[in-house]
């Protein structure tokens, strides 16, 4: 039941005069989030509910486009490098929060989300500091990769969000080599109303929460979500999954990958092919049984791939039989919403090709 059927359904058997009871009831309903699943799979599963989202605006920073959004706070989960390895710590929403601020960039010429920036966010009002910090990397199936938190505001009003980027540590090809070297700032105002927040869809998922399935991304107009490609370009080596991620590999052969064929190894989400950044991967590669590459992959984008990671290998070229070992050294490091915080943490190699 989502938030405005909850209200409808209390206001019949409620009077008039209890409505702004009902209010305050609607809103401790929103903000107090459904247990977390005790039964969690080790894997991407359906989560407990979906919110909507308030969009806020767009505009340029720098060769950047962002986007600015807010719904209800809720819980995330950071990832932490603990002594037995990786893992994944809640952080709750306080009663001091109002909104979940979220942001997406993109290149506007082509429309390719860009992720690992580096952003921060000051929320100021009539010129009074409201809030400023370094938002998360984040992961949500609703959204895909974004910067997001919590934030507190300070009642009713118009404020503005100061949106401030920085340049991202990509290999950067096609029509967006040479962009995004320079970091940049802009600012959006917008009004805010407890009430109107209130408005935002709130949906629980009891008949479906902890399948191994996803839900669907939102549709958010103009704003790109990063959407790895359904078919690569060049010659594909295939898929594989581990940890609950899935990578698909291509060589392909371009003057804008230099002189040899460029290995590309796209990580995305296992059921909508949201794209996964920040994390490490390594590759052996080899042709007809000879080894002809042993090491580290580097982050990239490009229009036709996405981000992905990649590298030049020579020796591949007119090679019928070529294969790639991947191994994910480091897991991503990015915030999850729920239904990826138990996935994406533990990996075995796996061969493409």
């Amino acid at each position: 039941m989502d938030r405005r059927r909850f209200l409808t359904a209390a206001g019949t058997v409620a009077a008039a005069g209890l409505s702004g009871c009902l209010a305050d009831l609607g809103r401790l309903y929103t903000s107090n989030e459904p247990p977390v699943l005790s039964n969690r799979p080790d894997e991407v599963y359906v989560p407990t509910h979906t919110e909507g989202m308030q969009m806020v605006g767009t505009a340029d920073a720098g060769d950047l486009r962002v986007g600015v959004f807010y719904s209800y706070a809720h819980r995330f989960w950071v990832i932490d490098d603990e002594s037995d390895g990786f893992q994944t710590t809640k952080i709750p929403h306080t009663a001091d929060d109002d909104i979940h601020l979220m942001v997406s960039a993109w290149d506007p010429e082509t429309g390719v989300a860009v992720p690992d920036t580096g952003l921060s966010v000051e929320l100021t009002r009539d010129g009074d500091l409201v809030s400023e910090d370094v938002v998360y990397a984040m992961l949500s199936q609703r959204m895909g990769f974004h910067y997001g938190s919590n934030f507190g505001l300070d009642g009713d009003g118009t404020y503005e969000v100061t949106v401030d980027v920085g340049a991202p540590s990509l290999n950067l090809f096609g029509d967006v080599a040479g962009k995004f070297d320079s970091p940049a700032s802009t600012t959006l105002e917008f009004d805010y109303s407890e009430a109107e927040r209130n408005e935002i869809t709130y949906e629980l998922l009891d008949e479906t929460n902890g399948e191994l399935d996803a839900v669907e991304p939102m549709t958010m107009g103009a704003v790109p979500l990063g959407v790895a490609p359904d078919s690569l370009p060049g010659t594909p080596l295939g898929t594989a999954m581990t940890g609950g991620l899935r990578l698909a590999g291509t060589v392909v052969s371009a003057d804008r990958f230099g002189d040899d064929p460029y290995l590309a190894v796209s990580p995305r989400t296992p059921y909508n092919r949201l794209v996964v950044p920040r994390m490490g991967l390594s590759a052996t590669v080899s042709a007809d049984g000879d080894t002809q590459f042993d090491g580290g992959l580097e982050p990239g984008l490009d229009p036709e791939l996405g981000f992905h990671y990649g590298t030049p290998v020579s020796g591949l070229d007119g090679v019928p039989e070529r294969q790639a070992t991947v191994t994910v050294d480091v897991p991503p490091q990015i915030a999850r919403h729920e239904g990826y915080e138990t996935a994406f943490l533990e990996f075995d190699p796996v061969r493409l090709g």
